[in-house]
């Protein structure tokens, strides 16, 4: 008995975390084709939540009002976080490196309610005084930039402290200058985690709802929004079928973002192995 659990408890394990994370995920799924409005019960295959979804304007408008927003705020948030991470890996010691590097993580701590109303107090405070901007989409792009950037920052933190720095010395040593390393050096080699970055950026825009609610203006409502508020009206089985579009949409870009991630990986490996051949090549032949 013991050996049994031994060889077979991790599996199971694995087994009931994973039915823990996705069950909900399949109900939902399943009841997105369901024929009536029933949550609790399923009475036959159909496609009319998936029709009415394509006539539902609100739906439809919050969702392009998404991805614009999570596509500005990615790329945005990617690049700050870039530049962010690069100073505080690369410069180890400036006056203000302490309070700088607590401002950019205090938003992975900080409750989202806080943060968005003290972008909510901010923004009307600078829309009374400039008389802009109004509430809307560049309100919404700016706070989830905030978010973002956080978050992504770790990603390409982690990445500059592995990276060999002996790379950027031997580029300097033969005259590159700093924007020279940085462009052709640095960032080919952390071109990977910038990506990871901007889809954790874009995902974590795409899917916020708290911030969003503090900052959006009359009319402009994103997806999660729009789903939360008709959640909070009662069953649409609507919701669960533009959930599914949502999953479905996510799971192939993240097999695409892993096949990629897997053949540049196997392209570095032959290049370094190409590299390492030839130097023993060329030492054998001196």
């Amino acid at each position: 008995m013991n050996n049994w659990l031994n060889r077979h408890f991790g599996k199971a394990w694995m087994a009931v975390t994973f039915l823990f994370l996705y069950m909900p995920l399949f109900f939902m799924v399943v009841f997105s084709f369901n024929s009536t409005r029933q949550d609790a019960e399923f009475t036959g295959l159909s496609l009319r939540w998936y029709e009415a979804l394509m006539h539902d304007t609100k739906i439809v408008e919050g969702f392009w009002l998404s991805v614009k927003v999570a596509t500005a705020a990615g790329v945005a948030s990617a690049v700050l976080a870039t530049f962010a991470a690069f100073v505080l890996v690369r410069y180890r010691r400036f006056v203000g490196r302490t309070l700088f590097s607590g401002m950019v993580n205090a938003p992975l701590v900080m409750p989202e309610v806080v943060i968005g109303l003290s972008l909510l107090l901010l923004m009307v405070g600078v829309q009374n005084a400039l008389g802009w901007p109004e509430r809307g989409m560049l309100t919404i792009v700016l706070g989830h930039t905030l978010l973002g950037m956080a978050y992504g920052m770790v990603v390409v933190q982690s990445r500059l402290l592995e990276m060999n720095r002996a790379i950027e010395e031997a580029a300097m040593d033969l005259g590159a200058k700093p924007y020279q390393v940085f462009f052709l050096i640095t960032m080919p080699n952390i071109l990977q985690a910038i990506f990871a970055a901007y889809l954790l950026a874009f995902t974590l825009s795409f899917d916020d709802v708290v911030i969003s609610e503090f900052l959006s203006g009359p009319g402009v409502n994103t997806l999660p929004q729009v789903i939360f508020g008709y959640a909070r009206r009662g069953i649409n089985p609507t919701i669960y079928a533009a959930a599914t579009l949502l999953i479905v949409s996510v799971t192939l870009v993240v097999i695409g973002y892993s096949v990629w991630v897997a053949r540049q990986t196997r392209r570095r490996e032959r290049e370094i192995a190409a590299a390492t051949r030839a130097e023993l090549v060329a030492l054998q032949s001196s």
